[in-house]
């Protein structure tokens, strides 16, 4: 090869070893990749009471496959539209539905308490549990699981609630699978759903 051909590549070879070694050296001194953090986890530990009073915890989400839909019993469209569908799911499993937990958790705390939860969910099935919360409690829940949630004034003085409306799908084991897909049959998602039992 010729020589004025050899000379870049040896110096565009060294300089990628350079670069390699010099990269790999920083690595190392950085902690080797101990410091990398993981990908951020959707879900946590929680402690919130339900419509009954009873407390439901992150230990509640063991050994079922869970639905979990954030909202308010004041949502004018949304809410209740999910919870409708989320209901017609749990019908299309027949009783297979015992196997699954469904969580409608409350991003208004200021209204949403438990006799109101109670009282909103008897229009939806009753595999349903609303779980709410001290405020503090619920501002935790929502980070932990990456929902977004704001009071937004109306003109009258009362206010609505700006909200993540999506389905959590959480497996066997607690952990965040995928969003639930609500927008197909029941039975399609009820036959979805039952593959994680």
């Amino acid at each position: 090869m010729p020589r004025n051909v050899t000379r870049p590549l040896v110096i565009v070879g060294a300089f990628a070893a350079s670069l390699v070694v010099g990269l790999s050296l920083m690595f190392l001194i950085m902690g080797g990749g101990r410091n990398i953090a993981a990908p951020a986890a959707i879900g946590g530990p929680f402690q919130l009471t339900d419509q009954s009073g009873a407390v439901v915890t992150e230990q509640s989400l063991q050994g079922r496959p869970t639905l979990i839909f954030f909202g308010f019993t004041h949502c004018p469209d949304v809410c209740p539209t999910s919870l409708f569908e989320i209901s017609e799911v749990l019908r299309a499993m027949g009783k297979d539905a015992d196997s699954v937990n469904a969580y409608f958790i409350s991003v208004d705390p200021e209204r949403d308490n438990p006799a109101t939860m109670k009282d909103y969910l008897s229009s939806f099935d009753p595999h349903l549990k609303g779980l709410t919360g001290d405020p503090e409690v619920l501002a935790k829940v929502l980070t932990e699981y990456r929902v977004y949630a704001k009071k937004v004034p109306l003109k009258d003085g009362d206010y609505t609630m700006d909200h993540t409306a999506l389905v959590y799908l959480m497996d066997r084991n607690g952990r965040f699978v995928a969003p639930f897909n609500l927008k197909r049959t029941p039975e399609e998602a009820a036959a979805d759903l039952k593959k994680y039992l």
